[in-house]
């Protein structure tokens, strides 16, 4: 007896309806699927991904940005060698950390100069110089030239006279004021004994006298009365040679602390090493941006606590 079932058409009608749902599916299939052949939408600015950090705009990324510190390298090359000039505040910084640079990296080569922080900043520009030693803050205009500063040290500025000078006394900042202004031209304005007062000054090329034209000064000038005398050449044995036994001046204190010739005089019953001294200032090595490699080595150096050991040997 056969065998009955449902008549072919049926297996017919019912391969044509997978057919077109199967067919339906794949071409209303979300994009979104497609993984393998396109990248991920990006999520909108402002809008979603509250979970993933903040990522900052790149504006001018091929313009060079001024470095804010440098590391220690590991090595340097032999053969490396840095020119500095600049301040005379850092003749002695620039002379440990030249020592310090070379005995820890052999071969390398620090030619140090001391013209004075506008010379030494002539120098950079000028390609002369790779580093800048400067005792004030870049202005405005040289940070446009391109030049950017890392800080060294924090120096004091020092008031020094003879150590025969008859006034054994401290000043307050305001006699400081009235004898480099010319306002006290007698010891005897000042607590000492009658005499005229000598002023050293430093010339105008010295980032000593800028900052203590603002720190000492508050912003004004030096006095031009006959007392005052300003030097041709900004260097501090000379003035220290002319202060004689009624000269006054001033000098960073690294460079007079030791000196057997000269005294200190405190000021607002201060010295200079006390942590509420008046004049202190920060001192800076400037470059040329962006640093060449052999001055990323030398401020990394320079700017560890290993440079900073040996930037203050001997004082």
């Amino acid at each position: 007896m056969a065998k009955s079932g449902p008549p072919p058409i049926v297996f017919i009608l019912l391969f044509l309806l997978l057919a077109g749902g199967g067919w339906f599916f794949f071409l209303n299939k979300p994009a979104s699927q497609d993984v393998s052949n396109h990248p991920p939408t990006p999520i909108p600015a402002g809008g979603g991904g509250a979970n993933l950090p903040p990522v900052a705009p790149v504006v001018g990324g091929a313009s060079p940005v001024a470095a804010t510190s440098f590391a220690l390298p590991a090595s340097v090359p032999a053969g490396t060698a840095v020119r500095i000039d600049g301040s005379t505040s850092m003749v002695t910084i620039n002379q440990n950390l030249k020592n310090g640079f070379q005995g820890k990296f052999s071969g390398t080569t620090v030619d140090t100069k001391a013209n004075g922080s506008a010379k030494g900043i002539q120098d950079l520009v000028a390609g002369t110089a790779d580093i800048a030693a400067v005792s004030r803050p870049l202005t405005a205009q040289e940070q446009g030239q391109g030049l950017a500063a890392v800080p060294v040290a924090l120096d004091t500025i020092a008031l020094v006279v003879g150590i025969n000078n008859p006034f054994k006394g401290g000043l307050t900042s305001v006699q400081v004021q009235d004898i480099f202004k010319g306002n006290a031209q007698d010891w005897s304005k000042v607590g000492g004994p009658p005499g005229q007062i000598k002023v050293i000054n430093r010339p105008a090329v010295s980032g000593t006298h800028q900052t203590f034209k603002e720190q000492v000064l508050g912003g004004g000038e030096f006095g031009t009365t006959a007392n005052i005398t300003t030097l041709d050449r900004d260097a501090t044995t000379p003035l220290l040679q002319a202060l004689g036994n009624n000269g006054i001046g001033y000098a960073t204190f690294a460079q007079v602390a030791n000196q057997k010739t000269v005294r200190v005089v405190p000021v607002n019953g201060a010295t200079p090493d006390a942590g509420n001294y008046p004049y202190k200032r920060q001192l800076y090595y400037a470059y040329k941006n962006p640093p060449s490699q052999a001055v990323k080595d030398f401020l990394g150096y320079a700017t560890s606590s290993e440079g900073q050991k040996a930037m203050l040997a001997g004082n």
